[in-house]
C-alpha cells in the first residue's frame, strides 16, 4: 500500500466510516485564497509541473533553502525542470514536514501518481504530469475536478475586478468572488507606498483624494462596487489588531502629514489604522459582510532577501505580539455602536489559540449562529497537529458544530487537496472521540456536523450567491 491510500490519516474504523460516508463527497467552498483571477478568467493552461506547482510557492522555497539549495533554483534563473529537480532532491528530507504529505497527496489526486518523489523518480513524474496538464487540467478543469463551488480571491480596493466580471460572464460553474483587502490604506508610515496607492484609489473611485474625508468617500465607493460584484467578505493582514484612541481631527492631521510626503510615526500609524479599522468595520456591518482578521505574522524578517526578492518569498514567521487587549477593545467599540460585523479570527501563534477562541465567545449575539468564528489553522498552522490544536481549542471554548471549516489560503491551483487533508484530520479526531466513548456513536448526530463543517456552515454563514447547484448541496 502506498503512502496515499483510501484510509490515509484515518487511524480507526470509525474515522474511516465517517470520512468516506460524510466528508469525502462534500463540495469545496474556498472562501479565502490568493489565486490570480486572471488565471481563472483566461482558463490558464499550465505547461509543466513548475508552473502549476513551484511558481510562487514559498513553502517549497523555504524547504529548499533549508536543504542547501541555491536561490537560483528557487526564485532565480534556473530552467523550470532544474527547479523541479532541485525540489525533488529536497522532498526526501521533508519527512515529518507537512510538505511531504501535501506533495504526494497532490501528485496522486491531480495526476494519479503513487510513486514517491525523489531525484530518481523526478523525470518520470515530470513527463507524466506534463502529459496530463496538456489535457483537461486547465484552471477551469481543476475547479471542476475538485467540485469547487466557490472561490473568494484577495483583492485591493483599487482593482477594477475586470477578471471577476469576465469569469461571471463565462460558462464556468464555479463562482469566483472578490474579497476587499485594504491593507495599504493603513500604510501611513510608508508614504512611498501610501501616496501612489491613494492616487490609484482616487482614479478607481473617481474622486480627488486630497483630504481624509475624500479617502473615506473613495473607500466607501469601492466597497459599494465590490458588493455589486458579489463580494461579501473583507480581509486584513495585521500583526495585531489596532485599537488606539484617535479622534477625527487627529486622523485628519496624520493624513495631511503623510499626503505631504512625511512618514507617520509608529504611534501615529497605530492611531490612524485604529481609526480606519473602525470605519471598515462599520462598512462591513452595514452590508452584512464577514470581516476576516489574519493576526500574528511577522513578515519580511530577512532584510537582505526582502530587498532582493520582495515580500511573500518565504522569509516570514510567527510573531509574538499580545493580542487580547487590542482585539477586545476593537470588537467592543464596534459592538457598542451595534456595528460589529460577522468575523473570522485567524491566529498564527498557537500560544494564542485559547485567547482567540474565548474572545469569539464574548461577542456572539444570539441572532447569528457562530457570528464570531475562530478560523481554521492558518499558514504555519495549516498542518495536522495544528489543525487539531485549533479544533480542540474551538471545541472546548465554543461550538465546534458551527465551525465554517477549511480554506486553502493559497496562490496555487494545486492546493485543493488541503481540504481533503483537513477533512481526514477532522474525521480522525471525531472518530477517536467516538471510539474512546467521549461522544455518541450516532451517525445521525455526528454525520450532519461533519458535512456542515466541510461545506454547509460556510455556505450558510457567508451569504455568497452560489447558484442552485451549490445552494442545494446538503
Amino acid at each position: 500500500m502506498g503512502l496515499i491510500h483510501p484510509d490515509f490519516l484515518l487511524t480507526t474504523a470509525t474515522a474511516r466510516r465517517l470520512y468516506h460516508r460524510f466528508a469525502a463527497g462534500q463540495p469545496i467552498l474556498d472562501y479565502h485564497c490568493h489565486l490570480p483571477p486572471k488565471d481563472v478568467a483566461e482558463n490558464r493552461r499550465f505547461r509543466n509541473l513548475f508552473e502549476i506547482w513551484l511558481e510562487g510557492d514559498h513553502y517549497k522555497w523555504r524547504a529548499m533553502r533549508a536543504n542547501g539549495v541555491d536561490e537560483r533554483f528557487c526564485t532565480g534563473d534556473a530552467t523550470p525542470f532544474e527547479k523541479f529537480l532541485a525540489y525533488a532532491r529536497t522532498v526526501p528530507y521533508t519527512l515529518r514536514n507537512p510538505l511531504y504529505h501535501w506533495t504526494h497527496l497532490e501528485l496522486q489526486r491531480y495526476f494519479g501518481i503513487d510513486e514517491l518523489l525523489d531525484e530518481s523518480s523526478a523525470p518520470r513524474i515530470w513527463e507524466r504530469a506534463g502529459e496530463l496538464l496538456a489535457g483537461e487540467l486547465t484552471a477551469h478543469g481543476i475547479l471542476r475536478k475538485f467540485k469547487v463551488r466557490a472561490v473568494c480571491t484577495t483583492d485591493d480596493p483599487t482593482d477594477d475586478l475586470a477578471y471577476h466580471k469576465a469569469i461571471a460572464e463565462s460558462s464556468l460553474e464555479t463562482r469566483v468572488f472578490p474579497t476587499f483587502r485594504p491593507d495599504k490604506a493603513l500604510a501611513v508610515h510608508l508614504p512611498e507606498v501610501f501616496n501612489p496607492w491613494l492616487d490609484k484609489l482616487a482614479a478607481a473611485a473617481n474622486v480627488d483624494v486630497a483630504h481624509l474625508a475624500d479617502l473615506l468617500v473613495a473607500l466607501r465607493r469601492r466597497h459599494d462596487f465590490f458588493h455589486q460584484m458579489g463580494c461579501r467578505l473583507s480581509d486584513h493582514g495585521l500583526n495585531h489588531c489596532y485599537a488606539a484612541d484617535c479622534t477625527e481631527a487627529e486622523a485628519k492631521a496624520i493624513f495631511d502629514k503623510v499626503r505631504g510626503g512625511t512618514a507617520a510615526t509608529p504611534a501615529e500609524q497605530e492611531r490612524f489604522a485604529s481609526y480606519l479599522m473602525l470605519f471598515f468595520g462599520r462598512l462591513d456591518a452595514d452590508k452584512g459582510w464577514t470581516k476576516q482578521l489574519h493576526l500574528g505574522a511577522r513578515r519580511g524578517n530577512n532584510t537582505r532577501m526582502l530587498r532582493l526578492l520582495g515580500p511573500d518569498t518565504g522569509f516570514d514567521s510567527i510573531g509574538d505580539w499580545p493580542q487580547a487587549d487590542a482585539l477586545a477593545t476593537y470588537m467592543d467599540r464596534l459592538e457598542q455602536d451595534d456595528a460589529l460585523p460577522k468575523m473570522v479570527l485567524y491566529n498564527l501563534n498557537p500560544a494564542d489559540n485559547y485567547v482567540l477562541a474565548t474572545m469569539a465567545g464574548n461577542f456572539q449575539d444570539g441572532k447569528i449562529a457562530g457570528k464570531i468564528q475562530f478560523g481554521s489553522g492558518w499558514w504555519f498552522l495549516d498542518q495536522k497537529e495544528a489543525m487539531e490544536w485549533q479544533m480542540n481549542a474551538l471545541s472546548n471554548a465554543g461550538l465546534f458544530s458551527r465551525f465554517i471549516g477549511m480554506l486553502t489560503d493559497s496562490r496555487s491551483f494545486m492546493s485543493y487537496p488541503r481540504h481533503e487533508y483537513f477533512r481526514r484530520v477532522l474525521c480522525n479526531l471525531i472518530g477517536r472521540d467516538i471510539e474512546n466513548g467521549e461522544i455518541p456513536d450516532a451517525d445521525e448526530l455526528v454525520g450532519p456536523m461533519i458535512e456542515n463543517i466541510c461545506f454547509g456552515n460556510a455556505r450558510d454563514f457567508l451569504g455568497l450567491e452560489l447558484g442552485e447547484s451549490a445552494a442545494g448541496s446538503r
